[in-house]
C-alpha cells in the first residue's frame, strides 16, 4: 500500500539468510517473536555479518512488547527504531519515511 516491494522471511534464520544473499535492503522490519531464531538474535546476527549493508541497514522492531525496557533491549541488539503492535498503516509510513526517504526510494 505504501509503494514498497517487501521480501518476507518466516523466521529469524531466513531473515539473516536473506540479508546475506541480497545484501542491499533499504529497511528491515524485524518481528521480535519468530520461530527458530527470534528478532533479537536475528538482529545480532545481521549486525555481525561482514558487509557494509548489514551494519548500516536500518532495522525496526515490530513487537507487542511495549515496556520501556523492551524498547531498550531492541536498541541494544542493534535495532534503530521500534513499532509496537498492532502496527497501523500511518505508524508504518512514518517510520518507513524516517529511515527510507522518498528521494532515495525514487532513485532506486
Amino acid at each position: 500500500k505504501l509503494g514498497y516491494k517487501p521480501d518476507i522471511a518466516t523466521n529469524g534464520k531466513e531473515a539473516v539468510q536473506a540479508v546475506q544473499q541480497k545484501n542491499n535492503y533499504a529497511l528491515i522490519l524485524m518481528d521480535w517473536q519468530m520461530p527458530i531464531m527470534d528478532g533479537i538474535e536475528a538482529t545480532l546476527a545481521i549486525r555481525g555479518l561482514d558487509s557494509q549493508n548489514a551494519h548500516s541497514v536500518p532495522i525496526v522492531a515490530c513487537t507487542a512488547h511495549i515496556m520501556p525496557e523492551d524498547r531498550l533491549t531492541c536498541l541494544k541488539a542493534g535495532m534503530n527504531d521500534y513499532l509496537s503492535k498492532p502496527v497501523s498503516l500511518e505508524a508504518l509510513q512514518t517510520v518507513t519515511e524516517r529511515w527510507v526517504p522518498r528521494a532515495r526510494t525514487n532513485a532506486a
